[in-house]
């Protein structure tokens, strides 16, 4: 059970990993690596260069499994399952959901995932590092979910 309650913990603590990287390091000084991925300036293929990230927040969560698995470290592997399920759920919603890099879950009806689009806009608006908003992946503030509702009715 406990094991349980730390790939949660550290699922729900990635939220706020996550948030904090994307406004100060792809907002800041890794800004090179991002800026792709607010300027459609891609690379001759598929990939953005924004998709390093994908390494930088895998890398300790690899370590962290094989870590647990060889030397049987209590905390390690659950750890690592935790930031292996964040990144698959970043995944599924930043990549596929909202960005369509796959053409999956196009026509959702969902009031947190009309909220959550909006919310992920709001920050693309923002072509440059400086001024943007909306940081974080899929803790949505409340404004865009009483701007949905508002757009329901």
């Amino acid at each position: 059970m406990l094991n349980v309650i730390i790939v949660i913990a550290t699922f729900i603590g990635m939220e706020f990993v996550a948030w904090f990287t994307h406004k100060f390091v792809m907002h800041g000084f890794l800004w090179i690596l991002h800026r792709d991925h607010h300027t459609k300036e891609s690379l001759p293929s598929w990939l953005e260069r924004n998709d390093a990230f994908f390494l930088i927040f895998a890398i300790p969560s690899i370590l962290l499994l094989f870590f647990g698995a060889t030397t049987g470290s209590m905390y390690a592997w659950p750890i690592g399952l935790g930031i292996l399920f964040y990144g698959l759920a970043y995944f599924f919603v930043h990549d596929i959901f909202i960005h369509q890099r796959v053409k999956w879950l196009r026509k959702t009806d969902n009031i947190y995932f009309r909220a959550l689009r909006r919310a992920h806009k709001v920050h693309h608006k923002h072509i440059g590092k400086e001024e943007g908003e909306c940081f974080g992946m899929l803790m949505v503030p409340l404004k865009y979910f009483k701007e949905e509702a508002k757009a329901v009715r």
